[in-house]
């Protein structure tokens, strides 16, 4: 069985040291991944978080919360 969260996550999302100081952010991008996460805690909608960083698509705020997501 084929986890595609985990995989569309592993794909999207990356911690490189010289990025961020190596918080995860979203491949080709310096949009942490807290940021999308705050920006829904907050209620915005994953179209309204791709309105202010255009360079995120939904799959990109999909990784975001698979990668937050707790792991059993």
């Amino acid at each position: 069985m084929i986890d595609h969260e985990h995989n569309t996550a592993s794909n999207r999302i990356i911690s490189d040291p010289n990025v961020l100081g190596g918080r995860p952010c979203i491949l080709g991008t310096r949009i942490p991944v807290a940021v999308i996460m705050d920006s829904l805690a907050e209620g915005l909608t994953p179209a309204q978080i791709i309105d202010h960083f255009p360079p995120l698509t939904e799959n990109d705020v999909r990784a975001a919360v698979a990668y937050s997501a707790p792991r059993q």
